[in-house]
């Protein structure tokens, strides 16, 4: 009877850490990434000043829907390892190599373009 609840829970645990990680339909992600232009192009400052603040934001925002669900809602880690002082370990270039390019149990290219740029960049400040 124990053996039968762990194969559940680990056939349960596994469901959830693959729809959390990927695997969507790519016309939703078009959709998503639509919106998400044309949500930047609309809040795009107009002065220099703002820029990085804003790029913060977006970073933010970006990795709380795409980064979320493995590195914990405080950066604290879970599936995935602890993000709370990556700009500590590694620079911007480095963090956004990594998002590219996956490290370990992370897939490769989960973030794109220039929301890959604002999550390296927000990541990178995070020491």
């Amino acid at each position: 009877m124990e053996f039968k609840k762990s194969v559940l829970a680990l056939m349960l645990g596994s469901s959830i850490m693959l729809a959390a990680c990927g695997g969507g339909d790519d016309a939703a992600k078009d959709t998503a990434d639509d919106a998400t232009v044309e949500e930047t192009e609309t809040e795009a400052p107009a002065t220099d000043e703002g820029t990085e603040e804003t790029t913060a934001s977006a970073g933010e925002e970006v990795y709380q829907q795409s980064c979320l669900s493995c590195h914990g809602g405080n950066l604290e880690g879970g599936f995935g390892p602890a993000l709370d002082k990556a700009g500590a370990e590694y620079s911007k270039d480095e963090i956004l190599d990594i998002i590219h390019n996956g490290k370990g149990q992370m897939p490769p290219n989960v973030v794109e373009g220039e929301e890959a740029e604002a999550v390296a960049a927000w990541l990178a400040e995070k020491k």
